[in-house]
């Protein structure tokens, strides 16, 4: 029996109101609401702590009310908790809202009913080291990026693969993806689209100046390390693209897959790739 939802809500009218309501409508039938709105993202100076408050553990399910940073944002408010998370599309871009506005309340009554299934995505830890110290730590459903500054040169990003050196890209960044990550910023630069179900972590730099350093996916289990190398300046690292922090030379960045997945809930009659084909609009399909 369901008797606490979390309300994860994009600070947006539309969206605050549709909470409002579903919050009284959820209370009138005995049932407690814990509610929380996106943090605004975050960046990092130097090597400051991050605070995070989390969720509190004792949730059945949280309804995401937005779009995709909406989610990701929520995503990152449950930490390594297994509540299963439902996106509701608010926003422009839903690639992760398992459903519209205008089916909320089916939805709801299908959760309330426990007629739904629970998919697990991968998540990615990052953590970044200056002097041998962890100065930063955050966990990625999307992706990490590398990316230079408007007025910077090229950046050289030195790539491990499980400590052995695969080589030194010369690019405007780096990109290392999820499978749920695929169809974001890594798509955008020419990355593949990856099935979520497929155990694989998606390395894609942006704009290389070889254009022989294409994509790569490489096992989930493996390790990966970058570091800058010399000449590059002006580089920030971002995560999920909600906290961002300025890198250089003397830090190291390892991706590790995460012990704690997503747990993502899937209602009947969803298809992964009748949902890729709308979103994508292939076929002149929209969601």
């Amino acid at each position: 029996m369901v008797k606490r939802i979390g309300l994860y809500v994009k600070k947006d009218d539309k969206a605050l109101r549709k909470a409002d309501e579903l919050e009284g409508w959820l209370s009138g039938r005995g049932i407690d609401v814990v509610r929380r709105e996106t943090f605004p993202p975050e960046y990092r100076e130097g090597d400051a702590p991050v605070v995070k408050n989390g969720a509190p553990a004792e949730m059945d399910c949280v309804f995401v009310l937005g779009g995709d940073g909406t989610f990701l944002s929520a995503s990152r408010w449950i930490g390594d908790l297994a509540v299963p998370l439902l996106g509701v599309k608010f926003g422009d871009i839903g690639f992760l809202a398992e459903t519209l506005e205008e089916e909320l309340y089916p939805a709801v009554e299908k959760i309330l009913r426990q007629e739904f299934s629970i998919e697990k995505r991968c998540r990615l830890n990052v953590e970044v080291f200056r002097n041998e110290k962890c100065i930063a730590s955050e966990t990625v459903l999307n992706d990490v990026v590398m990316n230079k500054g408007a007025l910077a040169r090229l950046a050289n990003i030195e790539t491990y693969i499980n400590d052995h050196y695969l080589t030194t890209y010369k690019s405007d960044g780096l990109i290392v993806a999820t499978p749920t990550g695929s169809t974001a910023y890594s798509l955008a630069a020419g990355g593949p689209v990856i099935h979520p179900a497929v155990q694989g972590t998606i390395i894609t730099p942006i704009c290389p100046f070889t254009l022989t350093n294409r994509c790569m996916i490489v096992p989930s289990t493996d390790h990966i390390r970058l570091q800058l190398g010399e000449k590059t300046s002006d580089i920030v690292l971002t995560f999920d693209g909600q906290v961002g922090m300025a890198i250089d030379e003397q830090d190291v960045i390892h991706i590790a897959e995460s012990r704690h997945p997503v747990h993502i809930i899937t209602l009947p009659g969803q298809n992964y790739f009748d949902v890729l084909k709308a979103k994508l609009r292939w076929s002149g399909g929209r969601f």
